[in-house]
């Protein structure tokens, strides 16, 4: 385990995989009475999904954004055949047992979602709280594909607007509303700077190899996995535009536990980025029901 300062109010911190793969988490500060918040991104995406957010809830709220292997600052696997979600569960289940933390609130996006769902069922560690962003234990098949068709090709830019617009094409349908410093601000989060000076997507295109073999990207038996949510405090976040998570799964899945909330983020589609106030005024409620 190593730990570096970073002057934007977060410590950078880095385990081992089992496998020997380094891998990277930001820490943020806040008080050791309470679980703290483990932050779980996205199928391409990294812990700075989570600043903005982050930066909201620390100090009152200790927050741990996960980068999992292949990801932003985390190292690429060996094996591409390793970027699966119980791989990626085996790699979190290490940081938590290294960080020794009894309990955590998982906010999990997409991927996340279902690595949440998997830690509930593993209970290493108890979840003390759960969001499942934008994803449940059944996946649309038309967002599975719309992924399968844009995940793992690599793509490079001369600028930060380039990237922007580029995202701007891309997910126009998804964000409506999104105007040039939102485009930016995805583009960053998405993308790295190489030495030579190009804009790149900021993860292994080998990820999307498993992902293209049917059924590796949702684990085994979820709706089993999901059932182990039962008592635990859950926000369902849904975007209304969403080809992930579908209307009637959402409602199916508040049925099945009974301290489940779900919430419809209007004019938005997969995935929420947690900062809309829809969003904002739920993960606040969930928060208050947080026992210590």
């Amino acid at each position: 385990m190593a730990t570096s300062r970073n002057p934007t109010g977060f410590t950078d911190g880095y385990w081992w995989s089992g496998d020997g793969v380094r891998l990277h988490y930001r820490d943020y500060p806040g008080p050791t009475d309470r679980p703290p918040i483990l932050c779980l991104p996205g199928l391409t995406r990294n812990a700075r999904d989570f600043e903005d957010l982050a930066a909201r809830l620390s100090p009152d709220w200790r927050v741990i954004a996960v980068e999992l292997r292949g990801r932003g600052e985390s190292g690429y696997a060996r094996d591409p055949m390793s970027y699966v979600p119980l791989t990626y569960l085996q790699d979190v289940e290490r940081l938590v047992d290294e960080l020794k933390l009894d309990r955590v609130v998982a906010f999990g996006t997409s991927l996340g979602g279902i690595l949440t769902m998997l830690l509930a069922a593993t209970g290493r560690p108890p979840l003390a709280g759960a969001i499942l962003n934008d994803v449940g234990p059944e996946l649309d098949r038309a967002g599975l594909e719309r992924i399968r068709g844009y995940v793992g090709k690599s793509m490079q830019y001369p600028t930060w607007m380039h990237a922007a617009r580029a995202m701007a094409e891309a997910n126009a349908d998804v964000y409506p509303r999104y105007g040039v410093e939102q485009w930016l601000g995805m583009a960053k989060r998405l993308h790295r700077l190489t030495s030579a000076g190009r804009i790149v997507l900021d993860y292994d295109m080998k990820v999307a190899e498993p992902f293209r073999v049917p059924g590796n990207e949702a684990g085994p038996d979820m709706w089993r996995a999901f059932d182990a949510l039962k008592g635990v405090p859950t926000l369902i976040v849904r975007g209304d535009r969403s080809d992930i998570l579908s209307a009637e799964v959402a409602e199916r899945m508040v049925e099945r536990l009974h301290a489940a909330e779900l919430v419809t983020v209007p004019d938005t589609g997969h995935a929420p980025t947690l900062d809309e106030p829809e969003s904002l005024a739920a993960i606040d409620r969930l928060l208050a029901r947080i026992t210590i």
